[in-house]
């Protein structure tokens, strides 16, 4: 990786950082209806249309939002998501990851930190995560850390939002648990 590059990283690092404090916008509310969206995403490095409509005929899907591929804390969250990946799809749930990245970058980040377990998409106009209210406050345009539990009827289940990625995986897994029965 060259100088630039890790400068590059190093500077959105800290701009992440920087706004950690910063209060997003109120995020969607368990019982809203979930914003449907299509969005390009990258599954094991293979582009395909996401549809959140169709995902959801096959059950809960967990709809995460993370502010940049390949920085510290969304590559954590990535792993984590990739290997409870077997735990999600035992109760009928699916995963897909939003950020404003692009389409080349996250071919890269779906491949190598999300394990190929779980499709990421790219969302650079930002209109699905402010649908989802789900826009860092100030800081276009990055994506806040949430993450939704959406019920097959397509109502929003389960939120929550912290830009520390630890919980993420953990309490989505407990409310898809809640929704859908083990296998």
């Amino acid at each position: 990786m060259g100088m630039i590059s890790k400068r590059y990283l190093a500077a959105v690092s800290a701009l992440i950082a920087a706004v950690m404090s910063i209060p997003a916008l109120a995020a969607l509310q368990a019982g809203a209806q979930a914003p449907m969206f299509t969005a390009q995403a990258t599954l094991a490095g293979k582009r395909f249309t996401f549809s959140l409509a169709d995902a959801l005929q096959k059950g809960p899907v967990v709809v995460y939002f993370y502010p940049k591929a390949f920085t510290s804390g969304c590559t954590a969250e990535a792993h984590e998501f990739a290997e409870a990946m077997d735990d999600f799809k035992a109760h009928n749930a699916s995963v897909i990851g939003i950020s404003g990245d692009d389409m080349d970058t996250l071919d890269k980040f779906s491949v190598s930190e999300c394990g190929g377990k779980f499709p990421v998409a790219s969302d650079q106009d930002q209109e699905i995560m402010t649908a989802y209210k789900a826009v860092m406050f100030g800081v276009l345009p990055y994506a806040n850390r949430t993450s939704y539990v959406v019920a097959p009827d397509g109502t929003i289940a389960y939120e929550y939002t912290a830009l520390s990625p630890h919980d993420h995986v953990k309490n989505t897994l407990e409310a898809v648990k809640k929704l859908s029965p083990a296998k």
